[in-house]
């Protein structure tokens, strides 16, 4: 790429990242999506040296210096002994002629607000699996109700209580999963259809697909069907086989 009046040969691509600061105080927010980053050394080589001019009413003093040095770590545990880390490192090396800032305050509030949001989700899906495994169960229970002769029929004929209790949890998990399946197909469905109508307005929302929660869906979706379905089963079974045949 060409970068004003040179060329670059580009060996890496960040990945899309939200702006910081800007909130809860006065520094401006900053946008690194739109950086380009080059070594240090080939700046030298084409730009010379980075000359900082600082004036202090009439005493103006030229230094060669690098602004910022940006770390970023794995976990938010690791913050605070990073940054005692990079001090004493300075310390010994350096002049002191630097600061180093460790917006830990910052990133605890955004752990918070994550754990918030995570518990808020958790909270909205626990409530809709409980709904949804009431109206699996209300279902299943009208259709034993429905199916009062065959079932007795099917005693007759020899099925155990057991081969019942099979049966109609069977039918209970196929229905949950298909309803997982159908969810699974929506919510992919809006990963990559609401990117597309964004960019539509130059909106930049990044989406990914975390393909374990897929399976983890599916699975929440089996034992639902296991878990509500198990009552309208076992009543099924245990109907007698008699009172079952005398049903219209």
């Amino acid at each position: 790429i060409r970068v004003g009046s040179y060329f670059y040969r580009v060996v890496g691509v960040l990945r899309e990242r939200m702006p910081t600061g800007g909130t809860g105080g006065s520094q401006a927010a900053e946008d690194y999506n739109h950086d380009v980053y080059i070594p240090l050394e080939t700046n030298r080589v084409r730009f010379g040296e980075t000359i900082v001019v600082r004036t202090a009413g009439s005493f103006i003093r030229e230094q060669v210096e690098l602004s910022q040095l940006t770390l970023t770590v794995s976990d938010i545990e690791k913050v605070r002994p990073t940054g005692d880390l990079v001090r004493d490192i300075l310390s010994k090396h350096l002049r002191p002629d630097w600061a180093v800032t460790v917006p830990l305050d910052r990133l605890e509030e955004a752990e918070r607000s994550k754990a918030r949001y995570q518990m808020l989700l958790v909270l909205i899906a626990s409530i809709s699996l409980l709904v949804g495994g009431i109206g699996i169960m209300n279902i299943m229970l009208a259709t034993v109700t429905e199916r009062t002769r065959e079932i007795g029929i099917r005693r007759a004929l020899g099925a155990k209580r057991r081969d019942i209790t099979v049966q109609f949890l069977i039918e209970a998990v196929v229905q949950t999963t298909l309803g997982g399946l159908l969810g699974v197909v929506v919510g992919l469905s809006v990963v990559f259809v609401v990117p597309a109508l964004a960019s539509i307005w130059e909106l930049k929302l990044p989406a990914r697909v975390h393909v374990p929660s897929i399976f983890i869906s599916l699975a929440v979706a089996v034992t639902v069907g296991m878990l509500f379905g198990w009552y309208p089963a076992r009543r099924a079974a245990h109907l007698d086989p008699i009172e079952a045949l005398r049903h219209t």
